[in-house]
């Protein structure tokens, strides 16, 4: 659940605009006992979007906030809605990317504070699909998750898979194209990344021999790339015909 939470009756028009486009989400206005009822959405692992001051988050959540590995995410927005700041959980809690999509959804500024905003970021795509799947089909699922991601081709860095599609004519063609490495991985090199899965498939696993072929390929690659660890920054998206994902690291 997404809690969007404001005080005023600027902040409350902003929560509305909000409201209408953000999934699951609901508005808390002027919540009484204001510190209890918020605290408690955020110890139960809400999402929450502040539209207020930053003091009066801080003060509200400094008694129940734990380590970054355990918080939910945490946004901070100003009442016009100018400026969004994830402010806790930025990236193992997800806080910088669902404040990228809430800046994109509001056409506002976003505002990274952590440390990796002074790296560089590598992303890398990740596709798995049906035998014989054509170009078009693929071209059409990376577009629009790079869309989804607010990415441009020039910023992917590769497509990547499994090693039994190293002869996918359609995911060759689809590289050889946007002038992209293609780069296949085998099933131990993809087990590396099996924890950071959004989700396991035991179909996958019995087909493939890994519980994700979009998402692992991309992770294991984000890594290989930079050296440095990797992290989902698109969840696998998939059509009828196959899936794609996008992983992100940071490299100096």
């Amino acid at each position: 659940m997404i809690r969007i939470i404001c005080l005023t009756e600027p902040g409350l028009q902003l929560a509305k605009r909000l409201n209408k486009v953000l999934i699951n989400s609901d508005i808390s206005f002027k919540a009484q006992p204001f510190k209890e009822t918020v605290q408690g959405y955020f110890e139960q692992g809400d999402q929450l979007i502040f539209i207020c001051a930053t003091g009066i988050v801080m003060r509200t959540l400094a008694p129940v906030i734990k380590d970054k590995h355990s918080d939910p995410a945490v946004l901070v927005l100003d009442e016009l809605g100018k400026f969004v700041i994830p402010l806790l959980s930025g990236h193992e809690g997800g806080a910088n990317e669902f404040a990228r999509q809430v800046s994109a959804l509001l056409e506002s500024q976003l505002v990274i504070t952590t440390a990796n905003n002074y790296l560089k970021p590598v992303y890398v795509v990740g596709m798995g699909c049906e035998r014989d799947c054509p170009e078009a089909v693929l071209l059409g699922l990376l577009e629009e998750c790079l869309q989804k991601s607010n990415l441009t081709m020039e910023q992917v860095s590769a497509i990547c898979s499994i090693d039994i599609k190293d002869d996918e004519l359609g995911l060759i063609s689809l590289a050889s194209n946007l002038a992209k490495p293609y780069l296949t991985f085998d099933t131990t090199q993809l087990a590396q990344v099996e924890d950071q899965l959004s989700t396991k498939s035991d179909y996958i696993f019995n087909t493939a021999g890994v519980y994700g072929v979009a998402e692992s390929a991309a992770l294991y690659q984000a890594e290989v790339a930079t050296g440095n660890s990797s992290e989902l920054f698109l969840n696998k998206n998939k059509n009828k015909q196959a899936t794609c994902a996008i992983a992100r690291s940071y490299s100096l």
